[in-house]
């Protein structure tokens, strides 16, 4: 089920410079609400970023990899979620490129794994998100992503 759908800002370091702060979009899902299966995972909480295409932004660029530990440190923060229940992906939408956008590269889900140490994201290692929660995670992005009826 989702939980959150929107634009996310984080704020950055060296105080009013805000050096490294960003913007990306922020989809939080709760698969324990979900009428899908009937085993409950053991990180319910998903946490989706991804970039948000530049020029979209006021912000320089920041990328969500760049800022992995940084945001989802905020999140579990200002979410109040518990970071060992959760699942932190970033996703990388499709796109093409070529002179007619004959090629594609397919879309990219990466889990994120953190240390945390006190409430902090310390440590970011990326893996491919993998079946069957991959299934479900792009599932629930294509429902969000589907234009709504007017």
């Amino acid at each position: 089920m989702l939980i959150h759908d929107d634009s996310f800002a984080w704020e950055g370091f060296g105080g009013v410079y805000q050096l490294a702060a960003g913007r990306c979009r922020l989809r939080i899902f709760d698969l324990s609400k979900s009428k899908q299966g009937k085993v409950t995972p053991i990180k319910p909480m998903v946490v989706v970023v991804s970039d948000i295409p530049s020029g979209q932004t006021p912000y320089r660029g920041i990328s969500v990899r760049s800022c992995a530990s940084h945001i989802a440190t905020s999140v579990a923060a200002r979410f109040k979620i518990d970071p060992h229940r959760m699942t932190y992906a970033e996703y990388y939408p499709a796109t093409t490129y070529g002179d007619k956008n004959q090629h594609e590269i397919p879309a990219k889900l990466d889990a994120v794994d953190f240390t945390w140490f006190e409430d902090k994201a310390l440590h970011p290692k990326w893996r491919p998100l993998t079946p069957p929660l991959l299934d479900t995670v792009m599932a629930l992005i294509a429902e969000t992503d589907e234009p709504t009826a007017a």
